[in-house]
């Protein structure tokens, strides 16, 4: 048996239909992450099939993984910095709300939500080229959903970089960024970004893809998931696979899984332009997330934000009815249901 367990800040609060609990999911979705290698045997071996790790992903997406690497012109074995995408016209001046704020900020370093977005500075990938990402330069000019997958060229991962890369737009007219990150090198986003969707890969992309290949951000957010929980994961999908070792493209090794301080898990954060986390979502690493939900997170967080002595209940859309968080004024809320 499966239970759903929900936390909220208060009884007799103000949207209580923010908090109820939803029905416990009655079966498991399958993890797609094959095992680890045996042990005392070569990949390469001619008399054993290990599987490939995952971010090697399935047999049908050797042949791409084995074509040249077309690098930057800007790349000469050396890096150089590029400037942010930010506009650097816009000042940096943090705001000030005259208005009393219903948003809360917390004063403990843990949970992350309501305290200051750990700063990262990184090299990514962006329109075939490297770049360096520093989070810090987004401050009072835009919001950003930060978001973590586990690898390169697995399965669930480019399902979502791409549904975000295709609306990226409608968070642009947000003055929103979107910022991808996993501890992949940037030479693997840029061989995954130049591989076709129709092989597993992500084709052009509207926004950066960030390397931690220290794994330094996923630990300051939270999301790395160390090496025993990755065999775990791996390991309750072995049945699944029926993945085969490409001896002629050894493009990955499984040092990516193994190393010691694993993979990032499916964490989401909205960040807003004081550069304070407003929103996380952590998913496991079968369970894709929804561009439709992170936007209308975002849509209530810029809501509140803009209209201090308002709360957002359940569901919330724009154009739709909010509440005042007041004994008195809420029920006008409670009474129109």
């Amino acid at each position: 048996m499966y239970y759903s367990v929900g936390f909220y800040p208060i009884a007799h609060h103000f949207p209580p239909y923010n908090c109820l609990l939803l029905p416990a999911p009655t079966t498991r979705s399958p993890l797609l992450c094959p095992p680890p290698p045996p042990k005392n045997k070569m990949a390469s071996s001619a008399t054993s099939t290990p599987f490939i790790s995952s971010i090697a992903a399935a047999k049908s997406m050797a042949t791409p993984l084995c074509k040249t690497l077309t690098l930057p012109n800007s790349f000469s074995g050396t890096r150089k910095s590029i400037q942010s995408r930010v506009p650097s016209s816009i000042s940096l001046t943090r705001g000030s709300h005259s208005a009393k704020s219903f948003v809360v900020k917390a004063s403990s370093e843990l949970p992350l939500v309501g305290n200051v977005a750990p700063d990262f500075e990184a090299e990514a990938v962006f329109d075939q080229e490297f770049i360096k990402v520093k989070l810090s330069e987004y401050i009072g000019k835009k919001y950003v959903v930060l978001f973590f997958y586990p690898l390169d060229f697995t399965f669930v991962c480019p399902t979502e970089i791409t549904a975000f890369s295709d609306r990226h737009e409608e968070f642009e007219e947000m003055n929103t960024e979107v910022l991808g990150v996993s501890v992949d090198s940037v030479f693997s986003h840029l061989a995954w970004v130049q591989t076709d969707r129709k092989s597993g890969g992500l084709g052009d992309l509207k926004y950066p893809l960030i390397s931690d290949v220290t794994k330094s951000i996923s630990k300051s957010y939270g999301v790395l998931i160390p090496d025993q929980c990755i065999t775990t994961r791996m390991s309750n999908a072995h049945s699944l696979l029926n993945i085969e070792w490409e001896s002629d493209c050894p493009v990955h090794s499984f040092s990516g899984l193994m190393d010691p301080e694993g993979v990032a898990l499916r964490g989401l954060f909205i960040i807003d332009k004081e550069g304070v986390i407003q929103h996380s979502t952590i998913n496991n690493l079968a369970i894709g997330r929804s561009v439709d939900e992170t936007k209308r997170t975002l849509q209530a967080l810029q809501y509140v934000q803009e209209n201090p002595d308002e709360v957002c209940p359940a569901g919330w859309k724009p154009g739709e009815k909010s509440m005042k968080p007041d004994p008195k004024l809420s029920k006008d809320y409670f009474a129109a249901l």
